[in-house]
């Protein structure tokens, strides 16, 4: 069995080479502890990790360390990351740790990934290369079922190919889950009637594990054409459990609520990278990102990086559809474009519903600003022609 390679950026403590450093990291994750043991056997060395190369990189290092592939439980995503992402971030020996990317042997990814992938979801819609344009029912959370279908008529209208739910939404009195899922369909299907334009709902059906299988096919029987999941808060074997099962037949879209927890900071925790392969490893088709100019945008560099794990040649398995999200409005669009290319969902909450002409006008500008951008003409010239797009970048401006 092949290795895992990991890559980590590390600050050693003052007292502690980076040396002595990095071999703590393999001794933690593998076979060591703090202090010598009678109980070593010397045919357990076979599974130490090894520290292949430490350099220089800002004020601290980058190690990539090797472990052995016998060390894990081939498939366990939850036995992955206490390895590679376990106890090592409260290590004395170093200030600060950050996870940055793995490299995993095909023997560990026993995985069938996406069910349906870009050209899945593509086929679903009917698209080829622009970006797909989403948006999320705003308000996050208070609306009931009817006014939650209301909100996705209009959005339809103006063409949105994806409508999800928020993070904080899934099955709260104010809003059953099951009454707003029959609600929104019965509005999609009459939008789809006027305009022959099909959209995608993701539903949010994030709850405790041994319950999200069932919750997924019931959300099904009543007429879902997508689930989503809280892959951080459910956990990754909530998506996986999904993924595996055969009667869900639906597109998976995944939400990465309190990733910034541990990805935020750029000398500690863990990178989006490594948690984006395994999402797609355990068969998510779309998940969320990052922007390239958005509010929650971080490194752009990064941001690239990461949608190529998803898309990326990874042993066979299918890609993941990058969603683009946070602060979006159409000002932003040719920069997320040019940053990240075609192959991403634009995903606008706000910079939909907060148009002055509302949440169908706003749909509208997304879509103008997409076609725009496709046929290089710029926004303010194209706007000259297309009302919903003038009156967006009147409002939020554009990005230069």
């Amino acid at each position: 069995m092949g290795d895992l390679i990991a890559y980590y950026y590390f600050k050693p403590r003052e007292d502690t080479t980076p040396s002595r450093a990095a071999e703590a990291i393999c001794e933690e994750e593998t076979t060591g502890t703090w202090t010598g043991i009678s109980t070593r056997q010397s045919y357990i060395k076979r599974l130490d990790g090894v520290v292949d190369e430490i350099k220089p990189e800002k004020e601290g290092y980058i190690a990539t360390i090797r472990y052995p592939g016998e060390i894990f439980e081939s498939g366990n995503i939850a036995q992955y990351l206490s390895v590679i992402a376990g106890n090592l971030f409260g290590l004395k020996s170093l200030n600060a740790v950050r996870l940055l990317d793995i490299n995993i042997p095909e023997e560990l990814v026993p995985f069938k990934g996406p069910k349906f992938g870009i050209t899945g979801v593509r086929r679903l819609i009917g698209t080829t290369k622009r970006p797909h344009v989403g948006t999320i029912i705003k308000p996050k959370v208070g609306l009931t079922p009817a006014d939650t279908a209301a909100v996705a008529y209009e959005a339809a209208l103006g063409g949105v190919d994806l409508i999800k739910d928020d993070e904080t939404l899934t099955n709260q009195q104010f809003c059953p889950l099951h009454e707003r899922l029959q609600k929104v369909m019965d509005k999609l299907d009459s939008a789809r009637s006027e305009t022959g334009h099909m959209v995608l709902y993701a539903v949010n059906v994030t709850t405790r594990p041994d319950k999200i299988v069932e919750a997924g096919q019931k959300a099904i029987e009543l007429g879902a054409n997508m689930l989503m999941v809280d892959v951080f808060t459910a956990g990754f074997g909530a998506v996986q459990a999904l993924a595996e099962d055969h009667s869900i037949k639906v597109p998976i879209h995944v939400h990465r609520t309190m990733h910034a927890a541990f990805t935020r900071n750029p000398e500690h925790g863990i990178a989006m990278r490594p948690l984006a392969r395994l999402v797609r490893m355990i068969g998510g088709d779309q998940l969320h990102t990052g922007t390239a100019g958005g509010k929650m945008s971080h490194i752009s560099e990064e941001v690239v990086a990461d949608n190529e794990a998803l898309k990326g040649s990874f042993y066979g398995l299918k890609q993941t559809f990058p969603v683009v999200s946070g602060g979006l409005h159409p000002g932003l669009v040719p920069n997320e474009i040019k940053t990240l290319g075609t192959d991403i969902v634009l995903q606008a909450g706000g910079g939909i519903h907060g148009h002055p002409d509302g949440t169908a006008a706003g749909a509208r500008a997304m879509r103008q600003a997409v076609d725009a951008t496709l046929e290089s003409i710029p926004l303010h010239e194209y706007a000259h022609d297309h009302y919903e797009l003038e009156r967006a970048l009147k409002q939020w401006g554009v990005r230069r």
